[in-house]
C-alpha cells in the first residue's frame, strides 16, 4: 500500500511538473513581425541605445511618410522631435529596420 502511494505521488509530481511546460508552450503567442506604423506619431526622441523601433530612412517604397512638425503631432506620420518625455524612442539604422520612413513636407502617413 505504501509503495502504491509513493508511485501515485511520483506520477502526480512528474505530471504536475510537465503540465505547466506544455501549457506554457501553447499559451504564449508569437510576436507579430509587422509594425502598425499608423500608430507611430507624436513626440519622437532619437536614441542610440534601447529604442522602441529601429528605422531606416529611404527615398523609395517607405512604410511611413514622416512630416516633422513643431506643434500638434496628432496624426499618423507627424513627428515632433524632442529631447525629453518622448512617446516613442527611435534609432536610425542602415540595415534590418523594423520599418522604413521617408521625410516629406506634405501628406504624411501610411503609403
Amino acid at each position: 500500500m505504501l509503495k502504491r502511494a509513493i508511485a501515485v505521488g511520483v506520477i502526480l509530481l512528474l505530471g504536475s511538473s510537465l503540465w505547466p511546460t506544455a501549457l506554457r508552450s501553447e499559451a504564449v503567442p508569437s510576436p507579430s513581425p509587422e509594425v502598425d506604423v499608423s500608430k507611430i506619431y507624436g513626440r519622437i526622441q532619437f536614441v542610440d541605445h534601447f529604442p522602441d523601433y529601429k528605422v531606416q530612412v529611404v527615398e523609395n517604397f517607405p512604410d511611413l511618410r514622416v512630416q516633422v512638425v513643431d506643434h500638434f503631432p496628432d496624426a499618423p506620420g507627424k513627428w515632433q522631435i524632442v529631447e525629453h518625455f518622448p512617446d516613442f524612442k527611435i534609432q536610425l539604422v542602415e540595415h534590418f529596420p523594423d520599418f522604413k520612413i521617408k521625410y516629406v513636407e506634405h501628406f504624411p502617413g501610411v503609403e
